[in-house]
């Protein structure tokens, strides 16, 4: 028989090891990692970016509960946003307007893909107790582990600059062009800061607040929806006929950068992280398995949303678009008083549209109604799009370096990186340039998705780390 002294060595020593034994079933077999930072103390308590914790009801009587769904609701709205970033927004217009309705069925197919791999990145959170950047930093050697913090980042840059970007034109077009490009990036600037404290008002707070963003662009790409009142046959055709018939290259070229804007590399790390914001007991299996449940169902929702949301937009702009030449649009814009009418050359090649062309055709041809509302919902997308990137930019950052700096030392640093290049090409080049930045950033986000997509599915598949809910038929809950 051990004394009580002996066990409790014995623990001591295992935790030491990031190992966590318990009278209970295990589930992970490692644990969050001690702080190594100077000046910390060792025995401080891992937390992560909230601090607070949200509280799971009660409720043991029932299979399904509406409380405790709503109580788990908000990490997996934070996560969908990166699903409407105008980098997703410029993907879907041109989408649209190159290949109409055909291409519907990839952006539903990507979606799925996305709410699998957002699925294990959930789930690696709630068993582990740890977001996915901690579990790289615990599991790979240094020189593969700062490779890997190099290529998250970069993709984190790419899609910062996206969501800039796109604020940037929505308060050029809102102004009437009186707020210029750069002017627009500085007020990004200012306002994330403003709203990224927001969770200082609650955590529930913030998420609610995220969610009436997600509200303005569901209205505002719903209402262009409504007035252009799309053939619902090809619709759906489009949506469940996997067929490109009479597509090229420039086709073909925009079905792959719409699974490189849907599927974002670093919406699996920030996922991971957004979990741990509620209370769960990881040493109770069915806690565990409960919320791998409803953070499931919450996030089978949000991107079902999100991807209605998209719809709107490659709908819009394959019905009323597609095929349509720079002469008519010219033609179009001139009858109605656009003061944009030269951006639209007095020829027979096809439109190219980007965030900033789209509101002005939409102007053209419905009126300016419709190109303010189409900038609001940008400006939603961008600003949303740009405190979830932000935050991601924080968790890759803590997780990879386990560094502890302050909270405005951290949104300063993953700011500036991202805001710096954009601000100096919006200086020194026109709107032409700023939107045709965001073909090259799609690329670079496909290009950057096996950082992710690796490590999730390798330490997922783990039974060392995720042990009963590892991938395959025992860990499918």
């Amino acid at each position: 028989m051990k004394t009580a002294r002996e066990a409790d060595l014995e623990e001591e020593s295992l935790q030491e090891n990031g190992v966590i034994k318990t009278t209970q079933d295990q589930h992970s077999s490692i644990s969050p990692p001690a702080s190594t930072v100077s000046g910390v103390p060792d025995d401080e308590p891992f937390s992560t970016y909230f601090e607070e914790k949200v509280p799971i009801p009660e409720d043991v009587t029932q299979m399904f509960s509406f409380r405790k769904l709503w109580a788990f609701t908000g990490p997996g709205f934070l996560m969908s946003i990166a699903y409407l970033d105008p980098g997703n927004i410029e993907s879907d217009l041109q989408s649209g307007a190159k290949a109409g309705f055909k291409l519907l069925w990839v952006l539903l197919g990507a979606t799925i893909i996305g709410l699998l791999l957002q699925r294990l990145a959930a789930r690696l959170g709630v068993v582990t107790g740890m977001h996915l950047a901690e579990v790289c930093n615990r599991q790979y050697p240094t020189v593969p582990r700062i490779i890997l913090w190099l290529m998250v980042e970069l993709a984190i840059i790419g899609s910062d600059m996206q969501e800039v970007i796109g604020c940037a034109i929505a308060f050029n077009l809102l102004s009437v062009g009186r707020i210029p490009l750069w002017g627009g990036v500085l007020i990004t600037i200012i306002d994330t800061f403003v709203f990224l404290f927001l969770d200082k008002y609650g955590l529930r707070k913030l998420e609610a607040f995220f969610g009436f963003l997600i509200t303005i662009m569901a209205v505002s790409f719903g209402y262009e929806y409504v007035m252009v009142r799309p053939d619902q046959g090809e619709l759906l055709k489009g949506m469940f006929l996997p067929y490109c018939e009479g597509c090229g290259p420039a086709q073909m070229e925009q079905a792959v950068g719409i699974v490189g804007a849907v599927i974002m590399p670093h919406n699996i790390y920030l996922h991971s992280a957004l979990v741990k914001s509620r209370s769960i007991d990881r040493g109770n299996k069915k806690e565990v398995k409960e919320a791998n449940k409803y953070y499931f169902i919450e996030s089978t929702i949000a991107l079902f949303i999100s991807f209605l949301i998209n719809v709107f937009v490659v709908a819009v702009f394959a019905e009323a678009f597609y095929e349509k030449t720079n002469i008519e649009v010219n033609a179009m814009c001139n009858a109605s008083g656009s003061p944009h009418t030269d951006l639209f050359p007095l020829d027979n090649s096809r439109l190219q549209v980007d965030i900033y062309k789209g509101g002005v055709v939409l102007g053209c041809f419905f009126g300016p109604v419709a190109l303010y509302i189409w900038a609001i919902g940008i400006l939603a997308a961008g600003q949303s799009s740009t405190m979830t990137g932000t935050y991601s930019g924080q968790f890759v950052m803590e997780g990879f370096l386990n560094l502890r700096w302050s909270r405005f030392a951290r949104v300063l640093l993953t700011r500036s990186i991202a805001i710096f290049p954009t601000l100096l090409v919006a200086i020194f080049q026109d709107v032409q340039h700023l939107t045709g930045m965001n073909d090259f950033l799609n690329v670079l986000q496909s290009m950057q998705l096996p950082f992710a997509l690796i490590p999730i599915l390798t330490f997922t598949s783990l039974t060392s780390i995720m042990n009963d809910f590892a991938n395959g038929l025992r860990g499918i809950v």
